[in-house]
């Protein structure tokens, strides 16, 4: 069946497909909400604000390349929110590319958006579409404060933080889970270079707004290096995130630990149920809403050069709205137009970093200051 919606959210019967919906809906865009479960999709839909003026339909579909292909053939782009995406993005990627949609996602799998890249990259850019995983606010934020940074003359040097405040839903707490066991990278003098020990690559943030400093780790390596990797314009780049519930990042820490003392010689299968047990622990059941006065963010960049320094810090509030936002975002500017930049590319790459800060904005997620160091 020819599809007239321009834009199918794939997992939409989870925490953040919910929120996609909802600022798909913001930009009056009708979408397909597909997956496995036609009745828990709708269940999701009817708790999205405002459901009742959107455009829509429910499609369940089975989560095979055939299957999928079908489904996307009429779309303009897929917004993916199933994850982990290392067990389940691959197929999902091949089917946009087959169907001819952009495919944008929120991942923050290093390892696997590697893979994408390589094997998929040049074949979305000859066909003039976008490969964007992680267009979500873990690391689209740290990309705009990367590029506001960048906007600086002589700046060659990234070094971000991203430090929300919040619970994992239970998807991004498989993610995370899935990260112990991938290799992770920075970028060093032009080159992706291989952490060896990522948990001793730990650090203590000062943040803005606290007196206390938050745990922060390479958190799979983050997306910004690879987004630079082949930027000329920069050199060296590295990302860490912490999230503001030390306990929570304590138990990364110890959950990393434990991957490699107890699991790491046990079969795929046998890691990925122990870690899904794992998981479960730390998020057992889908968060609340968002409170913006209570979950709040803040990402950090700082830029360096031989002889100068910028600083730019991105305040905001509710990361999975904002992840919602972005995804509905740069879906709009994709249906409405051409990307500034196709294949393998970051959010900002696509859309423009002044741009997406201006939607973010104009929804009071955010607000930035840049400071010229040196």
């Amino acid at each position: 069946m020819m599809s007239k919606k321009p834009v199918v959210i794939y997992g939409a019967s989870g925490y953040t497909g919910r929120l996609v919906a909802e600022y798909l809906r913001e930009y009056q865009l009708p979408f397909i909400a597909a997956g496995r479960n036609p009745e828990a999709i709708q269940a999701a839909m009817d708790k999205v604000p405002g459901i009742e003026t959107a455009e829509y339909e429910v499609r369940k579909v089975d989560h095979s390349l055939e299957s999928l292909v079908e489904l996307f053939k009429g779309a303009k782009v897929i917004c993916n929110t199933v994850g982990p995406f290392a067990r389940f993005g691959t197929v999902t990627v091949q089917a946009a590319l087959e169907a001819g949609c952009h495919y944008i996602d929120t991942t923050g799998e290093q390892e696997w958006m590697l893979d994408m890249r390589d094997e998929f990259g040049a074949a979305y850019a000859e066909k003039g579409l976008l490969l964007a995983p992680s267009t979500a606010y873990m690391h689209a934020l740290g990309n705009i404060a990367a590029e506001f940074c960048l906007d600086e003359p002589g700046i060659d040097t990234l070094d971000a933080a991203c430090i929300p405040t919040g619970v994992p839903t239970v998807g991004s707490i498989r993610t995370v889970m899935d990260l112990v066991r991938n290799k992770q990278h920075w970028l060093e003098n032009g080159q992706l270079v291989e952490l060896e020990d990522p948990m001793a690559m730990r650090s203590e943030v000062v943040v803005p707004g606290m007196n206390s400093t938050v745990l922060a780790l390479p958190w799979g390596g983050g997306s910004l290096p690879l987004w630079y990797a082949e930027d000329a314009r920069v050199r060296d780049c590295k990302s860490i995130t912490g999230f503001t519930n030390r306990p929570l990042m304590e138990g990364v820490v110890q959950i990393a630990n434990h991957y490699h003392e107890n699991l790491k010689d046990l079969p795929n299968d046998q890691q990925e149920a122990a870690l899904n047990a794992l998981a479960d622990d730390v998020t057992p059941g889908m968060p609340p809403r968002e409170n913006r006065n209570i979950h709040r963010t803040v990402d950090i960049c700082y830029g360096a050069g031989n002889n100068k320094q910028v600083k730019c810090s991105i305040i905001g509030n509710s990361a999975y709205l904002q992840t919602g936002l972005v995804q509905g975002y740069v879906a709009a500017q994709l249906v409405r137009g051409r990307p500034k930049a196709v294949g393998f590319q970051s959010p900002c790459a696509a859309v423009g970093h002044r741009e997406l800060f201006a939607a973010l904005q104009s929804y009071g997620f955010v607000t930035m200051k840049l400071e010229v160091i040196a």
